[in-house]
């Protein structure tokens, strides 16, 4: 798997897309210094110097929906990246669709987007620095430094990444989704509990039941039994 380090880049997932046909795949992509980083719905992610900023570029076998569920691949293989490297997986948990919560707070977010034939999956960590709390984000931003007092550089953190997203991208490959669905749900957060998910148009209460096998949220509500494919998750 080919690695590329880049002391300043606008987006990693840009860099992905100019490069996606010139270089060998599967290649990760980390930018020491990020300028113009993007979240979900084209949101603009904060980078600040010694947080990690890294892109995955793949050409996965399949149809697009099934290359979506590598969400919940590269959410399992950040959890197991931050229990190694701080040895407390219990401070950890996974939020639908694509978060990762240390103690509550938002560490880290991810971000696919397709390109022709490949997949380019983002990866942001606030390892040092969290961004200015934001009063309608859905989760507070926390740092991993300042949520578990563990400094890692972005080298460090993608040495523990890479093989836990090739450990993971194997059982996703050989086996389906089912397993990767049941290890997600063993580490989500606020699974059996009441949850707010706001769609562009609608806004749903309810039980968070499960993650079907689509990748849908799946709440009981008031009116009954809701799968919801893309939404903001609310505590």
């Amino acid at each position: 798997m080919g690695r590329h380090v880049l002391a300043e880049v606008d987006s990693t997932n840009a860099e992905a897309a100019r490069r996606a046909d010139s270089i060998d795949l599967p290649a990760w992509f980390l930018g020491l210094r990020q300028t113009g980083g993007r979240g979900r719905r084209g949101r603009p992610w904060a980078d600040p110097e010694g947080n990690f900023a890294a892109t995955l570029l793949m050409a996965p076998e399949g149809p697009a929906e099934q290359a979506a569920l590598r969400s919940f691949v590269a959410a399992l293989a950040l959890f197991d990246a931050f229990a190694a490297v701080t040895g407390r997986p219990g401070a950890f948990a996974l939020k639908w669709p694509n978060d990762v919560l240390v103690n509550g707070g938002k560490v880290a977010g991810i971000l696919l987007e397709g390109i022709r034939d490949r997949l380019a999956i983002g990866v942001g960590v606030n390892l040092l620095n969290a961004p200015p709390a934001d009063p309608d984000a859905a989760a507070p931003p926390t740092s991993l430094l300042s949520a578990t007092g563990t400094r890692v550089t972005p080298e460090e953190l993608l040495d523990a990444l890479a093989p836990a997203f090739a450990r993971w991208e194997a059982v996703f490959v050989a086996e389906g989704f089912a397993p990767v669905r049941a290890a997600w749900l063993d580490r989500a957060a606020r699974l059996g509990r009441t949850i707010t998910a706001r769609t562009v148009r609608e806004t749903h209460e309810g039980l968070f039941e499960t993650v079907d096998a689509h990748g849908a949220l799946v709440l009981r509500t008031a009116r009954g039994r809701v799968a919801i494919s893309a939404a903001e998750v609310y505590f």
